[in-house]
C-alpha cells in the first residue's frame, strides 16, 4: 500500500494520480506499429478495437452507434436519453446545440423530463440489430429493474450499468435497492458495471459475477462532480487499483478474468494509451466522438449528470466538430493535439515501448511527470 500522507492533524490520505501526471517509458525493444494487435474480446464479442463510445446522446444515437460497430468499436445506446423519450429526437437535438449557456442547463432538464416509453427501447436496439453488429445498451441502476426485461427482449448483446458510482451494496430506505449478484446470475447477457474508483469496490462489484468494471464516476468533459459534490478519485490511480482487485480476484475465483474499463477523463490519445499503460483493457470515452462530424450533438456534448433534477453535475459544452468517425478513430489527422487517430496513436505508442499487443502493454513501465 502506498504511504498516507498528513494533510493535517486530523486527517491523512494517499497521493493520488490523474492520467496527466504520467507518462509511458519507452523500452529498448520497437516494434512496427502495423504489427500490433488492439484487438480486444469480451465474452464472445470480439471487436477490432478496444474502445467502447459513452452512453450519451451528444454521442451515440441508433445510426452512430451503428456507424461505430462497422468500424470495430462498440456504441453504447444510453436507454434513458431522448432517443426512447421520442419517437423523433432530431429536432430537439438541434435545439439544444442553438441555446444559450444560461438556458442549456433548465431546457434540458425540461426535454429529459417527458417519460421513457418501454416500445421505444426495444425499437432502438432493434434498429441497431438490424444492422448485424453487437448491440450495447446502458440504464442506470435506478432503472434497471424496471426496465430490463424489455432490454433482453430486444436482443442487446451486451447490458451496461452505467451510473455516477454505482455499489453492490447500495442503501436506502426509500426503494428495494438492485441486487446486483442476484440480477446478473439471472441473466443470459454479460454485464458491464460502473462506475467505481476504488480496489475494494471494484472487487465487491466483480463478486457479482459481472464481465467488465467502469473505472470512473462521471470524470469526463462537462461533468462537474468534483465542484458540485467534492468526489474525485484521479483516474490513474483508479485504474491501477482496480486492476490490482482484477488480479486478485482471479485467485479468488480460480481464473475468472473480469475486464477492467476506464470511463472518463479520457479526451486525447495520450491519455488513452496511459489508460492502457495503467491496466485497462479497454477504454469508454464520449468527448472525442462528440466532435465527428455525425455525431448528434452538432459538436456539443453532455451527459446525464447535466439534466439532472435536482443536483445537475454537469454542463453543454461547446465542442466543436473535427473530422468524421473513421478519422478520429484511424486518422489521417490533420491536428497535432491527439484529438484525431486514436487507435493509431495507440498503435505507436505500443510500438514505441515494444509491446505487441494490450495484455503485454498493461505491463509497460511508467513514471511520475510533473505537470
Amino acid at each position: 500500500m502506498a504511504a498516507e500522507v498528513e494533510i493535517g492533524r486530523g486527517k491523512s490520505g494517499r497521493r493520488a494520480y490523474a492520467l496527466d501526471e504520467i507518462g509511458i517509458v519507452p523500452s529498448r525493444r520497437t516494434r512496427d506499429p502495423e504489427e500490433v494487435s488492439v484487438a480486444w474480446q469480451i465474452d464472445a464479442y470480439r471487436f477490432e478495437t478496444p474502445l467502447l463510445v459513452a452512453p450519451m446522446d451528444s454521442v451515440v444515437s441508433p445510426a452512430t452507434a451503428i456507424t461505430i460497430g462497422q468500424l470495430g468499436g462498440l456504441g453504447v445506446l444510453d436507454l434513458e436519453g431522448l432517443w426512447t423519450r421520442y419517437e423523433s429526437p432530431e429536432p430537439l437535438l438541434a435545439e439544444i446545440a442553438s441555446l444559450d449557456d444560461a438556458r442549456a442547463t433548465l431546457r434540458l432538464q425540461q426535454l429529459y423530463a417527458e417519460p421513457i416509453k418501454e416500445e421505444l427501447i426495444g425499437r432502438r436496439i432493434h434498429e441497431i440489430r438490424e444492422a448485424g453488429i453487437t448491440v450495447a445498451a446502458s440504464l442506470t441502476p435506478q432503472r434497471t429493474a424496471k426496465y430490463y426485461k424489455a432490454v433482453i427482449d430486444a436482443g442487446v448483446d451486451i447490458f451496461v450499468i452505467r451510473g455516477t458510482t454505482v455499489s453492490a451494496e447500495h442503501v436506502s430506505g426509500r426503494a428495494e435497492p438492485l441486487n446486483l449478484k442476484q440480477f446478473i446470475y439471472e441473466l443470459d447477457v454479460p454485464v458491464i458495471v460502473g462506475g467505481c474508483a476504488t480496489y475494494t469496490a471494484a472487487l465487491h462489484l466483480m463478486r457479482t459475477g459481472a464481465a467488465g468494471v467502469l473505472v470512473g464516476f462521471g470524470g469526463g468533459s462537462g461533468h462537474t462532480t468534483r465542484t458540485v459534490l467534492g468526489v474525485a478519485v484521479p483516474m490513474a490511480t483508479a485504474i491501477a487499483d482496480v486492476a490490482a482487485a482484477r488480479r486478485d480476484y482471479m485467485d479468488e475465483s480460480g481464473g475468472r478474468y473480469v475486464h477492467v474499463i476506464a470511463d472518463g477523463g479520457m479526451t486525447n490519445s495520450g491519455d488513452i494509451a496511459k489508460a492502457f499503460a495503467c491496466g485497462s483493457d479497454a477504454v469508454m470515452v464520449g468527448s472525442p466522438f462528440a466532435r465527428a462530424t455525425e455525431a448528434p450533438g452538432r459538436g456539443y456534448h453532455w451527459g446525464a449528470e447535466a439534466h439532472h433534477g435536482e443536483v445537475p453535475r454537469g454542463a453543454r459544452v461547446d465542442l466543436g466538430t473535427i473530422g468524421n468517425m473513421d478519422q478520429i478513430l484511424y486518422g489521417p489527422a490533420h491536428v497535432a493535439d491527439g484529438s484525431m487517430n486514436l487507435i493509431g496513436a495507440l498503435r505507436r505508442a505500443m510500438a514505441t515501448s515494444g509491446y505487441s499487443d494490450l495484455k503485454e502493454f498493461q505491463r509497460v513501465q511508467v513514471v511520475v511527470t510533473p505537470h
